[in-house]
């Protein structure tokens, strides 16, 4: 007897084994998800499901920990799914089936598409989003692009660099920024839009927080609107996008760019920032806005230290968990300063590293400012996840 141990962070090994070894190419990966191990943590517990919980656990051989009002659940992916089944729910545990059902659903079939305004971004490659900021006050590259025909030029070479959707933004969103009204916003991005569309650059997404200025982009032919906030700014935007049938990509933040980093505090920031989109999600939705249009971005650089930001980055899987595509933007941030000891203009390698470790975790779009780093980075990343 030989033994080879397999690669357990990944269920690509365990696919490559059993198609090596005949097996076709669907049942291949399904049985290759259902083997892989999981542990999801459930909160609002009973005390009856709690011990309900810890009798199946003890049957199974599954891992349960357990605390008041909560419980931390390891198994295999094959050993959890019976829980999703009303059919062969163990007594008490009534209220798990729907949500957990939910989970593992996404997790065997994550979103391979994100419908927009007349048109579908495919998610089966890295997609990349190219910035295109369009304010005199932006942390990064304030001021380089603030005229028409500075970011057409830049817009050009981003989409020669490989980008699939342009992110125009009118109001700068660093630390301290100061508020720009609803007039001067449209008048920076409109024009910008306009052009980018006229030349078939598109498709365009317009980055703000404000239902106004997201009506006038999407009438300039945005397609996506970027909303940094999460629907916590401006309660009509949902509607608005919902209306045009646009993408919209939910961001995580607390507070304002003036308050943000005095409310960097979690219990546990992966899951708190999880729970916080899902709330974000789920306004959209009520407010209009399908599933298939919704991306959920965990916010890097925004009310989170550096070491929050490298937590959340490692723990990326626990937001691509909400069942929604993830974009990640942490391109030129702080805490790739903090770790590197770079200067903002010098953060672009660094940028391409987080996006392959996103990549690897879950996400599947990357916003950036050098386009051609994080391409070749998030090819080699690629790579070591396609099916052979």
């Amino acid at each position: 007897m030989r033994l080879t141990p397999l690669a357990a962070h990944t269920p690509e090994a365990v696919r490559a084994a059993l198609a090596a070894r005949g097996w076709e190419t669907q049942p291949a990966w399904f049985a290759a998800t259902g083997v892989q191990s999981l542990v999801v943590l459930l909160e609002d517990v009973s005390e009856p499901e709690r011990e309900s919980l810890v009798r199946w656990g003890a049957k199974t051989g599954a891992e349960v920990l357990t605390g008041e009002g909560w419980a931390l659940v390891g198994a295999a992916a094959s050993r959890l799914a019976p829980l999703a089944r009303p059919d062969r729910l163990p007594p008490g545990l009534e209220r798990l089936a729907p949500e957990l059902g939910r989970f593992l659903a996404s997790y065997a079939d994550p979103p391979r598409r994100w419908e927009i305004s007349q048109g579908v971004l495919h998610l089966d490659h890295p997609v990349l989003i190219g910035i295109v900021n369009v304010t005199p006050d932006s942390f990064s590259d304030g001021g380089r692009f603030a005229t028409v025909d500075r970011a057409v030029a830049q817009a050009e070479r981003l989409v020669a660099d490989g980008c699939e959707l342009l992110d125009v933004g009118g109001e700068s969103t660093r630390p301290g920024a100061a508020p720009v009204t609803v007039d001067e916003e449209v008048a920076r991005v409109a024009p910008v839009i306009e052009q980018l569309v006229r030349r078939g650059l598109g498709p365009v997404s317009v980055d703000t927080r404000k239902a106004a200025v997201a009506r006038a982009a999407l009438a300039a032919g945005a397609v996506v609107v970027n909303d940094v906030s999460g629907l916590a700014f401006d309660a009509a935007l949902a509607g608005v996008v919902g209306a045009a049938q646009a993408g919209i990509i939910l961001m995580h933040m607390r507070g304002t760019p003036d308050t943000m980093d005095s409310l960097a505090v979690y219990r546990h920031v992966a899951a708190d920032v999880a729970a916080e989109l899902g709330a974000a999600a789920a306004r959209a939705e009520a407010g209009g806005v399908a599933r298939e249009r919704i991306v959920v971005d965990p916010g890097f650089g925004f009310a989170k230290t550096p070491e929050q930001n490298f937590r959340l980055l490692d723990e990326l899987a626990t937001i691509v968990g909400l069942g929604y595509p993830v974009a990640v933007g942490p391109s030129r941030k702080r805490f790739l300063g903090a770790a590197t000891g770079r200067p903002v203009e010098d953060r672009d390698r660094a940028t391409a590293v987080a996006c392959a470790l996103a990549w690897e975790r879950g996400a599947r779009l990357f916003r950036v400012h050098d386009a051609a780093l994080a391409r070749e980075a998030l090819r080699v990343a690629g790579a070591t996840t396609s099916p052979t």
